[in-house]
């Protein structure tokens, strides 16, 4: 496709996306996040309304920072369900309509943000907003506790597996994890700096082809160009699918589901029980929360049949003890 018509595409998408009332683009378009064209949004007062497809976005950044009377610091694996949680919760603690603040970039990054008191910059802007909640793969909760960063108990609320995120069609014929080793087939892969779902994948990987197709994967193919490593995956690899960047990514199942019910051009390929990995997620309060009983109330609604009833939509279990 001509430069020409990827910018009128572009801007065709923008004014609609501002607006609120663009359909998701499907077959060869370009579909740039936010894929919620703003809804996810829980601020009252938005002010003036401005979103430019690819370039002024802001996707995983949700809310009024300088308002906020909750902020939830989750992993970006299931951003898609966090709108639809913000509402429950809202129906259930109406004081908090307008002040919940959300940001859904990866837990590594997350804790980093943490680390430096809660300032964030994106391109021009910085802004610090000190997090109420951290919400992540269990592991990743449990070590900011043993940091002194939250405090326990944490609460394990839901469980998800991994998938082979593939564009429509699936070009590349992807049938298994074995064949993303295959010379040719290009990968877009969670970045194991900051991505925690990379260590599943790593394990995944290995159970499926042994330390050979993990080798293949996460070292041959960074080498040789064939694996594009991530900084986001969860917003990043659909969009290089789309884009006909990748011919496949391994993500949670949860987030290709979300995809192919948005209606944008993305299939999935289930990976066999003997060689998935499960996450648990789990939710902590942060020791110098500046909202410490709404923080609390948060908490412990993920474990509600509500909460639970959302995440089940996109394929979620229920956490269960063992």
């Amino acid at each position: 496709m001509r430069r020409p018509m990827l910018e009128m595409l572009a801007a065709a998408a923008c004014a609609a996306w501002c607006a609120g009332t663009a359909p998701a683009l499907a077959g060869n378009a370009i579909v740039y996040p936010p894929w919620s064209h703003g809804r996810n949004n829980p601020a009252i007062d938005r002010g003036l309304e401005f979103t430019v497809a690819e370039v002024d976005n802001l996707p995983d950044f949700h809310g009024d920072p300088q308002n906020a009377g909750l902020a939830v610091f989750v992993g970006g694996n299931y951003y898609f369900a966090m709108a639809p949680l913000v509402a429950e919760f809202i129906a259930e603690h109406p004081d908090l309509r307008g002040k919940v603040y959300y940001e859904t970039i990866p837990p590594g990054l997350l804790v980093r943000q943490i680390e430096r008191g809660g300032a964030i910059t994106v391109g021009n802007m910085t802004w610090t907003v000190k997090a109420d909640v951290f919400a992540a793969g269990m592991k990743g909760v449990q070590r900011m506790i043993d940091r002194g960063y939250a405090r326990a108990p944490m609460v394990r609320y839901a469980t998800n597996d991994l998938a082979i995120m593939v564009p429509r069609g699936n070009p590349a014929h992807i049938t298994s994890l074995a064949d993303l080793a295959k010379p040719g087939v290009r990968l877009v892969m969670p970045n194991p700096k900051f991505e925690g779902i990379a260590r599943q994948i790593k394990a995944a990987l290995v159970k499926a082809g042994g330390a050979a197709l993990e080798q293949a994967v996460y070292d041959v193919k960074v080498k040789n160009g064939e694996t594009t490593l991530t900084q986001i995956h969860h917003r990043q690899t659909p969009l290089f699918l789309m884009q006909g960047k990748a011919d496949a990514g391994v993500t949670w199942q949860s987030e290709a589901v979300f995809q192919e019910r948005s209606g944008n051009p993305i299939s999935h390929v289930v990976i066999p029980a003997a060689q998935n990995s499960t996450a648990i997620y789990a939710a902590a309060v942060l020791k110098d929360a500046k909202h410490p009983q709404a923080a609390e109330a948060w908490v412990q609604f993920l474990k509600s049949p509500p909460a639970l009833a959302i995440f089940a939509r996109y394929g979620f279990k229920p956490y269960r003890p063992e």
